[in-house]
């Protein structure tokens, strides 16, 4: 997956958010292909949001703890956004069928629409669709939208048993 938060891809105008939620996507990815714990993602991604000079690549700042709520936030309601994102998928094509990328953003935005309601759902929607962008060609982009735009129609997490 390649780092999408370098200076010279994201561009001067990227906020901390922005990267944050780059970094988690790749950070979600990462853990579904490779089984990374949180512990060690976590500190792979800590110098890499701090910004500045890293292996020879030159990062923006990003929101690290922000970074830390997208992706403990998937990982403790994987189980209420999974099925919320395979709803909206055909029979033939389930989840468990997506690319890992896809499905990265595609958990992070749905943890945002049903968990973070200080977010306008139309940011998450926009800010997930960027991300895919970043990866796939237009068909890939506008499945985000449409799968991400109808889950935020529908704003029905299941209540947490925590």
């Amino acid at each position: 997956m390649a780092n999408t938060n370098k200076k010279n891809k994201t561009g001067a105008g990227a906020n901390q958010r922005t990267i944050a939620r780059l970094n988690a996507v790749q950070a979600l990815y990462q853990m579904d292909i490779g089984g990374a714990d949180l512990g060690d993602i976590r500190a792979q991604f800590t110098a890499r949001l701090a910004g500045g000079e890293l292996e020879g690549e030159t990062y923006l700042p990003g929101d690290m703890d922000f970074f830390n709520q997208i992706l403990t936030g998937v990982l403790k309601h994987q189980l209420n956004i999974d099925p919320a994102i395979d709803a909206t998928l055909t029979d033939e094509w389930p989840i468990s069928r997506v690319d890992t990328t896809l499905r990265a953003i595609l958990r992070a935005g749905v943890f945002e629409l049903f968990y973070r309601k200080d977010i306008p759902a139309s940011v998450v929607v926009s800010e997930y669709i960027e991300i895919a962008k970043a990866y796939f060609d237009a068909d890939v982009p506008a499945m985000v939208n449409a799968v991400l735009d109808k889950i935020a129609k529908k704003q029905v997490p299941k209540p947490d048993k925590n």
